[in-house]
């Protein structure tokens, strides 16, 4: 390898460096300006889950529980959710329906609509017993 070979490696070495440095400033100081008193940190999620669940007219989940609760939000349609001992709930898109861990409840779409729902949860499903027709079928509250 002759002397000008090297030098133009250590060259190209050098300014790939700088150019990632500089992007990695960049990046930061545009994190920046997303947010006053400090820029919050990533913490790991791996064990959160997240799904979509498409509910046809009439169908609902049985009653069961969640480790950590959930987090249900519907997208499209109209939907139905009951603490067990409460009242049955209408849930309408863009409302976020959170269920306290331990907490029997079951959720589903409404009987004349279809229901798309995100649904977010960490930990694990206690599937109990399925929701009887008299009450799913409870009028909601609004």
């Amino acid at each position: 390898m002759t002397r000008i070979q090297l030098l133009t490696i250590v060259l190209a070495v050098g300014v790939a460096s700088m150019t990632i440095a500089y992007r990695a400033e960049v990046m930061v100081a545009q994190a920046q300006n997303y947010f006053t008193g400090g820029t919050p940190t990533s913490v790991d999620a791996t064990a959160v889950r997240t799904t979509r669940l498409k509910f046809k007219a009439g169908s609902r989940s049985n009653w069961h529980t969640h480790t950590w609760g959930q987090l249900l939000m519907v997208e499209d349609g109209k939907g139905l959710t009951q603490e067990r001992g409460g009242p049955v709930r209408e849930m309408l898109p863009n409302q976020p329906f959170f269920t306290k861990a331990g907490v029997e409840h079951w959720h589903g779409a409404a009987p004349d609509t279809d229901m798309l729902q995100l649904t977010i949860y960490e930990g694990t499903v206690n599937w109990l017993g399925p929701v009887s027709d008299k009450e799913y079928l409870t009028k909601p509250t609004k």
